[in-house]
Order: C-alpha cells, then sequence, then structure tokens
C-alpha cells in the first residue's frame, strides 16, 4: 500500500482488486421493496409451494429471486450474470429475506422439473396483484365509442411482423432447396391491409350518412 503525505489529503491506494456495484442493483432493490410493500414476496412464501428433494433448502422464492435479477441486469446469458453478482450475492439475496444465492447447477434442476400447476399459480397470483393495482388511477381517455356510447378499447397487434430464430441450412449444388417451415411468419407485413380496410369503413359511413 502506498500513501502520500504532505498534503491536507491522504491519498491511499491498494493493488487489491475492489468490485464495483452493478448499475442494475439500485433497480433491483426498488422493485424488490417495491414487492415487499404490497405484500407480493410474502404471498409467494406462503401461497406457493415447490419441494423437491435435489433442492435442498432452497424454496421458490429463491429460484424466483434470480429470474427476476437475471431480468433485471440485462445481461446477455446467466453465466455472465452470475459472475457480475458473485461478490454481492449476499447482498443481493438478503434483498428477498434469503441468505444463500442457488447455484446455476440447482436453478436448472428447479427450472428443468417445473411443472404446470406452479407456473398457473404463480401466473395467477402475479394476475391478481396486477388487476389489483391498475397503471391510473384514473380513467385514461381512449379507444372507440359506438353510436350508442359504448366505449371500446382498440389494441393493434400485427400478427406479420415477428422475430424468429433459424437454424443456417446448408446450400449447395447437390442438395435440394431448403424448404423453411418459418417462412410465412418470417414474411414481411402487409401493410395495404390497414388501408383497405379502412376505405371500406369509409364508404359504409358515407353510405350510412
Amino acid at each position: 500500500m502506498t500513501t502520500i503525505a504532505y498534503s491536507p489529503v491522504n491519498i491511499q491506494t491498494s493493488a487489491q482488486p475492489v468490485p464495483s456495484l452493478p448499475a442494475w442493483f439500485g433497480e433491483s432493490t426498488l422493485m424488490t421493496h417495491h414487492l415487499q410493500r404490497q405484500g407480493v414476496l410474502a404471498a409467494i412464501e406462503e401461497q406457493i409451494h415447490f419441494a423437491r428433494r435435489r433442492f435442498g433448502r432452497y424454496e421458490m422464492i429463491d429460484f424466483l429471486a434470480v429470474l427476476f435479477g437475471y431480468a433485471i441486469s440485462g445481461e446477455r446469458t446467466l453465466e455472465a450474470f452470475y459472475e457480475c453478482l458473485q461478490p454481492w450475492e449476499s447482498a443481493f439475496m438478503a434483498l428477498f429475506g434469503r441468505d444463500r444465492l442457488p447455484a446455476r447447477a440447482t436453478l436448472s434442476r428447479f427450472l428443468a422439473s417445473l411443472d404446470q400447476a406452479a407456473v398457473e399459480a404463480l401466473r395467477t397470483l402475479f394476475l391478481k396483484d396486477l388487476l389489483a393495482r391498475p397503471l391510473g388511477k384514473e380513467e385514461q381517455s381512449g379507444g372507440l365509442f359506438d353510436r350508442q356510447g359504448t366505449h371500446y378499447l382498440v389494441f393493434d397487434v400485427d400478427g406479420t411482423r415477428e422475430a424468429a430464430r433459424q437454424r443456417a441450412l446448408p446450400q449447395t449444388p447437390d442438395r435440394p432447396a431448403a424448404q423453411r417451415r418459418l417462412r410465412p411468419l418470417c414474411a414481411p407485413g402487409y401493410t395495404a391491409f390497414t388501408g383497405r380496410f379502412l376505405g371500406k369503413e369509409a364508404k359504409r359511413q358515407q353510405f350510412l350518412i
């Protein structure tokens, strides 16, 4: 260690590495605090049970903590997330009231053996929490109103614009042309449909008037 004296400010340096806190750790702290205040974490611990012999001391909340952190971190792989979290794993698990981070192998066994009943129980719990607290306190103006005053909320989803991963196929003269099953899914969106539909609606409205 080197100390620079003879100054009102003392600067100390060390050759020992000091890891820096991940940038996403603060966001994880805010999210966990919100879930605790809303009682979501307590509901998961009390209502959702999925026990297996090889999981040891771990419970559902331990694995969900890892998945929450991985989703917030934005790391490309789970391995990169574990490496980034290693110096802070105790502090991270303490946010969820737990004291031990599950190993990657244990997490893999958990995801492989998770049954549909547990998934549906989690889905129901999160949906109930979402419906209990809407995004806005006041009704947002929008949607469509028919002639009787009925209000409709419209969601426009273009099913022709989707992303799909396709395997690289060999292309040699002695092989037939590849026939990809995802060709219709990966086709460009048909943008003329909206204009044609609106044209018919305009004609119909003009006829009714």
